[in-house]
């Protein structure tokens, strides 16, 4: 099985730790790397190989979701919040947030009326091709992951080509009460594949923006090609860590007949 590292060098945690206080000021790569006394070329390899992605990508992660909060829960313009938020940019913010979340900061606003009216139901959202590369495996929750979502959770499971879940997902699955699954159609490529579960009886709200990410990963890339057509991997997912960022994507929705 695969774990998501559940350790994290002392000065990439300094890093992330600062970058969530300030996740709402103006803040440069030269501020984060002069709080834990890195040159700023030291501090972004050091980060990316640890946390998996560089201080400026994680740093608009943690705005966005914290931009998901807002949206649901407050009455803001959407403008109001990018602004709130730390972004300069509205046009930026909401193609950025569309890029990630899946869905325009003004759709996301109202996918709590859609799963309602249209909860999410076990599904799997093909490739859209016809021939291609198989990748199948099983995704167990930990005890520790268990305890976090409860009984029944949903498992999401995703294709994806970077090593985090945002974006719509190559093809995806909420598995049926099952922890096994099969992409089938695959296209040549890199991948990773990505596990996250929910509470299912969750409100929607809570769905949507979790109060304990859930989620596990394979840790290295899948290469599916002529000569590797066919793959076999097992996820075990974990509550996420202080320093890992929630998952971006709206996952809910990809199994909701309302989207």
């Amino acid at each position: 099985m695969e774990k998501i590292r559940n350790t994290i060098d002392g000065a990439a945690l300094s890093a992330a730790q600062f970058l969530s206080a300030k996740a709402s000021d103006p803040i440069s790569l030269g501020d984060v790397a002069d709080h834990v006394g890195y040159s700023p070329s030291h501090l972004v390899r050091l980060f990316e190989s640890v946390v998996g992605m560089p201080p400026g990508r994680y740093l608009a992660h943690l705005r966005f979701e914290r931009a998901k909060t807002l949206l649901l829960t407050s009455g803001e313009p959407v403008r109001d919040i990018c602004f709130e938020v730390g972004f300069t940019s509205l046009g930026t913010f909401s193609r950025r947030f569309a890029e990630g979340v899946g869905y325009s900061p003004g759709r996301f606003r109202v996918l709590p009326h859609i799963l309602a009216d249209h909860p999410p139901r076990p599904l799997h959202l093909p490739t859209g091709l016809t021939s291609g590369g198989t990748i199948s495996g099983v995704a167990v929750l930990s005890r520790a992951a268990r305890d976090a979502v409860g009984p029944n959770p949903a498992l999401y499971v995703g294709l994806f080509t970077t090593p985090s879940a945002k974006g719509r997902p190559v093809t995806s699955s909420l598995l049926d009460g099952v922890d096994t699954f099969a992409f089938v159609n695959v296209p040549p490529g890199r991948f990773w594949v990505l596990a996250s579960a929910l509470p299912g009886a969750a409100e929607p709200l809570r769905q949507l923006v979790p109060v304990r990410s859930v989620y596990g990963r394979t840790m290295r890339p899948i290469l599916v090609g002529r000569g590797a057509p066919h793959h076999h991997v097992g996820i075990e997912l974990e509550p996420a860590e202080e320093w890992q960022l929630p998952v971006l994507l709206a996952v809910p929705a990809l199994a909701s007949a309302g989207t």
